[in-house]
Formats: C-alpha cells, structure tokens, sequence
C-alpha cells in the first residue's frame, strides 16, 4: 500500500459487524471489508461516516440485546 498524500482519495468501507472505516480508493478494501459509502477526500467520508453510523454497537451485540439474550 502506498503512502497516502493530502490529496489521496479514500473510500467509506464496512465490514460484516456494520463497523465503518475509510481506505485509501486505489486500493483493495481488507478482507472482510467492503465499499458501503462514497469515494472523496478523507473528511468527506469521515464526514459521511459520522452521519451514517448512528449505533457504534457491533451489529452482533445489538441482534443479542434486541433477542433478549442479553438480559440477566
């Protein structure tokens, strides 16, 4: 992966916990990561990120408290 400069683009990825990050848009998201926003500047997906993500919860963590299974 190369170095990213001030005017690197970044795309928002996701992975299967609904767990967002950015990536630099030249190269390949990690495995288990895949592209779930816009391509742009770095504060423009932080930004979309921060809209977006809404409940930082694992999406696991939230389908087990939602079931019930979390309560004593």
């Amino acid at each position: 992966m190369t170095e990213p400069t001030d005017d690197a683009q970044y795309v928002v990825v996701m992975n299967h916990e609904e767990q967002y990050s950015i990536w630099q848009a030249d190269c390949e998201p990690p495995t288990g990561w895949a592209v779930a926003g816009p391509t742009g500047t770095k504060d423009a997906c932080l930004d979309h990120i921060e809209r977006v993500w809404t409940d930082m919860r694992p999406l696991s963590l939230r389908k087990m408290l939602d079931s019930g299974q979390g309560q004593a």
